[in-house]
């Protein structure tokens, strides 16, 4: 029972973290400035990461500055980056669609760098989230651009490869450290990023500074911890389905915030979003089936 429990737990705590995700449109189209996205990718990432690392009082080996380098980019530099020109460039039902792909990505990657096995289920399970996100968010009169395609899959493999990297970079340290590592990696990439691509920065009002704050605190170092600590406990193969809670939230938010409603297809492609979370955890609960060789005679 307690074995049970625990893992309950953990499953809930993840989900925290997409579900929350799936905030992070409203806030940044409410309450922060336009025309400066990686500036406030820095902003959701760096301060965060900075607090986080004087609180705990752990600096990484000189050894583990690569690696985390590497996760850092993967996991928000080049993610945000690509989540950003994906959203300016394509639908947002084009675009979370396409990141809606990432839970197959990370099973394949699971295959070839955890040698975990790829349980047909739980491929059923991501066809089917990537087909209810897209009843959900896609509209019929969508226009395609190439160039936020290509960013949006970009993206979705970076959080990918990023999620199956930090299982199998674990630092023996908490989880919470080696999510304030992460954070300061990867917003000190975004530095020069932010002066080279972005305009100067307007001053920011109240309203501004308190969408910050949620990004960074709530959105960025709380949810990232329960992400990173997920992964580690659970597996990048059980925390991947629940990354479909991402676009449910934000379409809650909508019907909360902005008076939407949700038609026949749009409830449908909610029900199977929630049947593919149930259908991925219950894939990976199952035991792998072996077949056994018989000798030869």
């Amino acid at each position: 029972m307690p074995r049970t429990t625990s893992r309950t737990t953990d499953l809930i705590l993840t989900a925290l973290a997409p579900a929350i995700w799936g905030s992070s449109y409203l806030v940044t189209t409410r309450f922060l400035p336009e025309g400066i996205p990686v500036t406030i990718a820095l902003l959701r990432a760096l301060p965060a990461g900075i607090l986080l690392l004087v609180i705990l009082r752990q600096l990484p080996p000189l050894t583990w500055v690569p690696k985390l380098l590497l996760l850092g980019a993967l996991n928000f530099t080049l993610f945000w980056i690509c989540l950003f020109v994906a959203a300016y460039r394509l639908p947002g039902g084009v675009a979370a669609t396409l990141g809606a792909t990432q839970m197959l990505i990370i099973l394949g990657l699971s295959r070839v760098l955890l040698r975990t096995p790829i349980r047909p289920l739980a491929v059923l399970a991501g066809l089917i989230g990537v087909a209810g996100v897209g009843a959900l968010v896609l509209s019929p009169t969508a226009q395609l651009d190439g160039f936020g395609l290509l960013a949006a899959f970009g993206g979705a493999v970076s959080m990918a490869l990023g999620t199956v990297l930090s299982r199998k970079w674990t630092p023996p340290v908490p989880p919470l450290t080696f999510t304030a590592w992460q954070l300061v990696a990867g917003g000190l990439l975004l530095v020069p990023l932010a002066i080279w691509l972005d305009p100067p920065t307007p001053t920011f009002t109240a309203t501004n500074m308190a969408g910050i704050a949620y990004l960074g605190l709530i959105g960025g170092a709380l949810t990232y911890y329960f992400f990173f600590r997920g992964i580690t406990r659970l597996g990048p193969a059980t925390v991947a389905p629940l990354g479909f809670l991402s676009p449910v939230t934000a379409v809650a938010l909508g019907l909360i915030f902005a008076g939407e409603s949700l038609s026949l297809l749009q409830s449908l492609g909610m029900a199977l979003v929630f049947f593919a979370v149930w259908l991925g955890q219950y894939a990976q609960s199952r035991p792998v089936i072996v077949a056994k060789v018989q000798p030869a005679e």
